[in-house]
């Protein structure tokens, strides 16, 4: 039984079986270069700036004081949450 392969998968194929395919020297450190370079891409961060109620702020820093940690990483790890769908919001 042989699996159908996808038109990606087809074209992998083909090009590892030319003669256009070249072997990498050291291909574990390759390996973890390339994952160096991933984890980081992933773990960017970048800065911005928002309006909010100074009222908003203070509840905010007076509930992270609560649990022990930046009210600045409150907020990010809320927006982590929302954007990975581990938190609703109710408009």
């Amino acid at each position: 039984m042989t699996a159908k392969l996808s038109a990606e998968e087809k074209s992998i194929i083909e090009y590892v079986e030319s003669d256009r395919a070249i072997s990498i020297d050291n291909v574990e450190n390759e390996k973890k270069r390339y994952k160096q370079i991933a984890c980081a891409q992933m773990s960017k961060k970048k800065a911005i700036s928002i309006r909010l109620l100074e009222s908003d702020i203070e509840r905010i820093k007076a509930k992270s004081l609560s649990q022990g940690l930046p009210y600045q990483t409150l907020i990010s790890s809320l927006i982590h949450q929302y954007a990975n769908d581990k938190i609703k919001f109710d408009a």
